[in-house]
C-alpha cells in the first residue's frame, strides 16, 4: 500500500478533532487527548490471524479506514505523522518500559515514545501506552510534579537517561513515592529502528502483547478494558486531591459475547475470529 489516499483532514476526524489546527501547544495537548478518547490501545491482530507490520500507509488504513486501534509501534507511530503533517517538530524516541515482574526494565525500542518541540521547548507525547499512560504532553523542561487529575508525574533525569515516574492516588504528596513506569534518552530515532522489538512483542512469552488479548481506551472520567474473558470498568476519582480512590468492576465474558462487546464499546469490527487469551507472562531472560 502507499500512502496514496492518506488524508490528514479524514485522520483529525477519525479522533473527533475538527478544528483548524496551528502548531501550537495547545493545540498539541488537544490532539493528544482526542487521539486517546478515540483510537484503542490493542493487540487484537496479534490474536486475530494477523501481523503488525510497521508501514506507515498500512497503519493509517488500519487506524483511520478501519477505525482501529493498535500498540505503541502503531498509535505513536501513525501519531507522529499527523504531527509531521499539522507541521510541529517531532522526534521519535526509544524507551524501555519497567517490568512489573522482574522491577527491571525492558530493552531498547521496547516502547515508542515522541518529542515535540514547540518555540524551544519540548514535550513528551505517549497515545500508546494504555492505562498507565499519560492524558496530556508532559514538558520535558521541568522535573517537578506534573498533575493530571487523580495522578501525578514527573520526569526525572539521571546521567543522561530520562525517567518517567507517576503517584497513584493514594500514595500523593511530598512524601509520596514515585514509581517508576519507562526511561528513555532523546536521542533522534527513526520507525524502522522498532521493527525487531514489535516482532518481539506478537511472539513473545515474556511479552503481554502475545499472552494477552486486549484492548483499552481512556473514556471521560474513566477508562473501559477487554482482556481475555473480561471486561473491566475503572472509575476515576473526581477530586483529584486523594480524597477518592479509582473503582474498578470486572463482568466476564462468555466467548460469543466478545465480538459484541468489542463492536459496541470499542468500534472494533475484526476481519477474522478472534481468540481470546489470557496466559501468564513468563519473566524475560535477560535484564537491563
Amino acid at each position: 500500500m502507499t500512502s496514496e489516499g492518506m488524508d490528514m483532514e479524514k485522520y483529525l476526524s477519525r479522533i473527533g478533532f475538527v478544528a483548524p489546527v496551528e502548531p501550537s501547544v495547545e493545540a498539541l495537548r488537544s490532539v493528544h487527548i482526542c487521539h486517546l478518547l478515540s483510537v484503542p490501545f490493542e493487540d487484537l491482530t496479534v490474536h486475530s490471524g494477523g501481523r503488525v507490520h510497521l508501514d506507515i500507509p498500512l497503519l493509517y488504513d488500519k487506524i483511520v479506514n478501519r477505525r482501529r486501534g493498535g500498540f505503541c509501534f502503531e498509535n505513536n507511530g501513525l501519531f507522529s505523522w499527523l504531527l509531521v503533517k499539522l507541521g510541529f517538530q517531532v522526534t521519535l524516541l526509544s524507551g524501555q518500559v519497567k517490568n512489573q515482574i522482574t522491577s527491571c526494565y525492558g530493552p531498547p525500542f521496547d516502547h515508542l515514545i515522541l518529542m515535540v518541540s514547540i518555540e524551544g521547548r519540548r514535550w513528551l507525547c505517549d497515545v500508546g501506552f494504555g492505562g498507565a499512560g499519560f492524558s496530556l504532553p508532559l514538558s520535558l523542561e521541568t522535573s517537578g510534579p506534573q498533575e493530571q487529575g487523580h495522578r501525578v508525574y514527573r520526569l526525572r533525569k539521571d546521567m543522561g537517561m530520562h525517567f518517567l515516574e507517576w503517584q497513584q492516588e493514594e500514595n500523593r504528596g511530598a512524601d509520596g513515592d514515585w514509581r517508576e513506569i519507562y526511561k528513555f534518552t532523546l536521542e533522534p530515532r527513526c520507525l524502522e529502528d522498532f521493527v525487531e522489538m514489535c516482532q518481539y512483542h506478537q511472539s513473545s512469552t515474556s511479552s503481554i502483547f502475545f499472552c494477552k488479548s486486549l484492548c483499552t481506551i481512556l473514556k471521560p472520567g474513566g477508562r473501559l478494558t477487554y482482556i481475555g474473558h473480561r471486561l473491566i470498568t475503572t472509575i476515576f476519582p473526581t477530586d483529584g486531591k486523594g480524597g477518592e480512590t479509582t473503582t474498578t468492576t470486572t463482568r466476564e465474558l462468555k466467548e460469543d459475547e466478545i465480538p459484541g462487546v468489542l463492536a459496541e464499546e470499542f468500534g472494533i469490527m475484526l476481519d477474522s475470529p478472534l481468540i481470546p487469551k489470557d496466559e501468564t507472562i513468563i519473566p524475560p531472560p535477560v535484564m537491563y
